[in-house]
């Protein structure tokens, strides 16, 4: 059985167990977190797919920890002017831990 679920502008097909990095979901004080806007449930035999969501679908996902992505570095050179520019940038993440996929 696997899900696709959208969160933080982004889809995820997802399964029972899996750890996926998806965008920082703010302060969360719980440790559980339920994605509700679900586009796609997969059983052995059925499967069944939202216009754009499933109603009454959810996951449930146990976050583990807060964490940032490899540096990006980003570099401007402009020709003949003595002038360049570096910066770096690191996304921020949420590990978390599909539990459960609720039809």
């Amino acid at each position: 059985m696997y899900a696709v679920i959208e969160t933080g502008g982004k889809q995820y097909k997802v399964k029972k167990d899996d750890i996926i990095d998806v965008e920082k979901l703010g302060e969360l004080k719980q440790d559980t977190v339920s994605f509700s806007n679900v586009l796609l449930i997969s059983n052995a035999d059925n499967l069944t797919l939202g216009r754009p969501y499933i109603k009454n679908a959810k996951v449930t996902a146990q976050v583990v920890r807060d964490l940032k992505s490899k540096k990006v570095i980003s570099f401007k050179y402009r020709r003949r002017k003595s002038s360049k520019t570096t910066k770096g940038h690191r996304q921020q993440l949420t590990r978390v831990k599909v539990k459960e996929i609720h039809a």
